[in-house]
């Protein structure tokens, strides 16, 4: 154990509630629960403060909350600011029944924390939480507590508070003039009707819910569709926080959302101008080093053992992803400056 490790005190866990007995409301539709730990990060008394080597975010290659997280920690070079492991699941059901654990470690536990599942952090910031421990999660190193959850905000943290720290060069997601904007897609389009939208889906647990949140998501994935027919992308010509947050949902629907709905009204692929513009930003490292592909088509039923299994579950492992989203793309010309995705300050 490391030094920190040694301080901390161990702390007791609860089972992980589960989204359809605690979040479901009176007409079967999925209502979210709120993040717990949203203390801002800033110089005001009372936030938190943006310092190197003090944090370490949590996330899971399967969790659109938590990997726009990581796309936007390695675009803004913050690697060696904010340290990073992520969690995922092994297959022993009486872990499982925990919620996120270190299954990519040797031992199950995080180097550097020793923790073996994400909720200490959560108890241990707060013995009398009653929610999901959920991802991503920026944990305070010296602590081993949460310190924030709040995925609607903790980019716009690392593109704001941890800015000194910024790699040079780095782009400008949030651009100062584009901030209202910004916040007004992110938190009254892309949260209810695209990135939770298709939970609103899975999740539902009446046919008036489930309706209601498909007409939401596929209405406005048709805007979407109309609109990058002459915009390189959501903002223009440039890259914003709100273009990371449409693509990891992209990058789940046709490899994993699918297999919890219906009939679909069409793939992601079947939208010309999202296909293209989702596979524009793929090109960019940061958010093709932070999507796995292969984990998030497996499933849950990594040993294929039951009777139906779906077809990419099945051929998860054979399927070239990468390839695929790879094709070429004939974008670049919508912008003003077509070898240039990033706006630069």
């Amino acid at each position: 154990m490391t030094e920190r490790q040694n301080h901390i005190k161990p702390v007791e866990i609860k089972v992980r509630p589960v989204e359809t007995k605690t979040e479901i409301d009176e007409r079967g539709a999925f209502q979210r629960q709120p993040n717990r730990f949203t203390t801002p990060f800033g110089s005001e008394e009372g936030q938190l403060e943006a310092k190197p080597g003090k944090y370490r975010l949590f996330w899971a290659r399967g969790c659109h909350w938590s990997n726009r997280a990581s796309i936007v920690r390695e675009l803004l070079g913050l690697e060696d600011v904010i340290s990073v492991n992520q969690v995922g699941h092994t297959d022993d059901p009486e872990r499982l029944k925990y919620g996120w654990e270190f299954a990519y470690e040797p031992d199950l536990k995080d180097p550097v924390t020793g923790a073996e599942f994400l909720a200490e952090f959560y108890y241990r910031a707060d013995p009398d939480y009653t929610g999901r421990s959920t991802v991503p999660a920026l944990v305070d190193l010296d602590t081993h507590t949460v310190a924030n959850n709040d995925y609607h905000r903790l980019t716009n943290y690392f593109e704001t508070a941890f800015k000194p720290f910024h790699k040079e060069g780095a782009p400008e997601l949030y651009p100062q003039e584009l901030r209202q904007q910004i916040d007004d897609l992110n938190d009254n389009v892309l949260f209810p009707f695209v990135n939770n939208g298709v939970y609103r889906m899975m999740f539902a647990q009446s046919v008036i819910a489930y309706n209601e949140a498909f007409d939401d998501f596929f209405t406005t994935l048709d805007r979407f569709e109309k609109h990058l027919e002459t915009n390189r992308f959501l903002f223009g010509d440039y890259v914003t926080d709100s273009d990371v947050r449409f693509f990891v949902t992209l990058a789940r629907f046709d490899t994993h959302y699918y297999r919890n709905l219906g009939p679909i009204k069409r793939s992601i692929s079947d939208y010309k101008n999202i296909w293209g513009y989702a596979r524009d930003l793929y090109e960019i490292p940061a958010f093709k080093n932070n999507t796995y592909f292969h984990d998030i088509a497996r499933g849950w039923d990594r040993k294929k053992e039951k009777l139906f299994v779906d077809y990419n579950s099945r051929f998860a492992d054979d399927i070239d992803f990468d390839a695929i989203w790879s094709q070429p793309q004939k974008r670049k010309y919508l912008s003003k400056t077509p070898d240039q995705k990033f706006l630069i300050l």
